[in-house]
């Protein structure tokens, strides 16, 4: 099989999708050990990939510019003459980018954009297996004997952060709490958030039943929420059990915290992917996606809450800015000693 000297890996966004291309850059670079491998990013994603190993540059696309700016930025790719390009976004930009670039071999990932339609708009199921978009990301790629490795996600935090941070939380764990547990209440679309009310329950019962410290995470649009999370639980626990580091630290901050944690309740959401890669265990909960999407938790050991079988499920691949059916069943009926029950047992309280 040909040896590639120059390869280049496209994906802009977003967290959770950026996360789960570090399998497919991992086994590429077992499989191409002397190739020079680029990754195309959205600037306020780099910080995820930009420590990563196996890749020689990451290339940073900056947003808010218009036409000219991807035609000039596509001229820049074009310049690098790349033996094979690997378009895993596959949208209108990368699609530009891949177009002009002259590559020897260009590879995009297939969305089963037909599959998705159909189980959206129709409630007709034409995913006959599940794929995972990260196993997606690399099966166009299967003729160069590329395959999963099933070493699951992972980040490189540089040390001198996942020491501090981890201090820090490990600091809020003292003597007092057996068990570190995070909570990760946001998600960019409402139908994929579990109402706040039900985390604060959860939080609360958590922390009594496991003795647990709770952290909540997110970013500094989730400021709002996940004040409100921690603000609620510790009211109505009269005391102090809860704490926040939303939007107080970085992408590689975070995924340090998360990694001190001892297990994460979250939405389907980046943060859950970014749990994934840390290798922490996992209480998923799924509103308006489905398992056929691609995007559960993969490598680390999880349970996915979800409410199955209901009539308008899936309403949307990415989330929606509220409920069609006005009723939020998907999320409403999903209860907070259902999350409580799950993490008991993946936490091996109970059998």
């Amino acid at each position: 099989m040909n040896e590639k000297a120059k390869i280049l890996i496209i994906r802009f966004s977003s967290i959770g999708d950026i996360v789960l291309s570090s399998l497919l850059i991992r086994i590429l670079r077992k499989r191409f050990p002397a190739s020079q491998i680029d990754f195309v990013v959205r600037d306020q994603y780099a910080e995820l990939i930009r420590c990563n190993p196996y890749l020689n540059s990451v290339i940073e696309f900056r947003t808010g510019g218009g036409f000219n700016d991807l035609h000039r930025f596509a001229q820049r790719i074009k310049q690098e003459k790349y033996d094979l390009l690997i378009d895993i976004h596959n949208s209108l930009r990368s699609r530009y980018i891949r177009y002009l670039s002259g590559a020897g071999e260009k590879m995009n990932v297939n969305k089963r954009i037909f599959a998705r339609t159909m189980l959206v708009k129709f409630k007709r199921n034409y995913y006959y297996s599940y794929v995972s978009v990260a196993d997606r990301y690399i099966e166009s790629l299967g003729i160069y004997g590329i395959k999963n490795d099933l070493q699951g996600l992972e980040l490189f935090i540089p040390d001198e952060i996942a020491d501090r941070v981890s201090n820090l939380v490990l600091s809020l764990k003292s003597n007092r709490f057996g068990k570190i547990i995070g909570l990760c209440p946001s998600a960019r679309h409402f139908t994929k958030r579990w109402p706040e009310e039900r985390f604060i329950e959860a939080g609360v019962s958590l922390s009594c039943e496991l003795n647990a410290k709770i952290i909540i995470f997110g970013g500094k649009d989730d400021t709002g929420l996940c004040t409100a999370v921690k603000e609620g639980i510790n009211k109505r626990s009269g005391d102090e059990i809860a704490s926040s580091f939303c939007g107080k630290f970085s992408l590689f901050e975070t995924a340090a915290a998360i990694k001190s944690c001892d297990l994460i309740v979250t939405n389907d959401s980046g943060l859950m992917h970014i749990a994934a890669a840390m290798k922490r265990k996992i209480v998923a909960i799924f509103g308006s996606t489905v398992r056929e999407f691609g995007f559960f938790p993969i490598g680390s050991e999880n349970i996915v809450l979800e409410k199955e079988n209901l009539y308008c499920r899936p309403c949307s691949h990415i989330g929606r800015k509220n409920c069609p059916e006005r009723h939020f069943r998907c999320m409403n009926e999903i209860t907070a000693s259902d999350v409580v029950k799950a993490v008991k047992k993946i936490a091996g309280e109970v059998k």
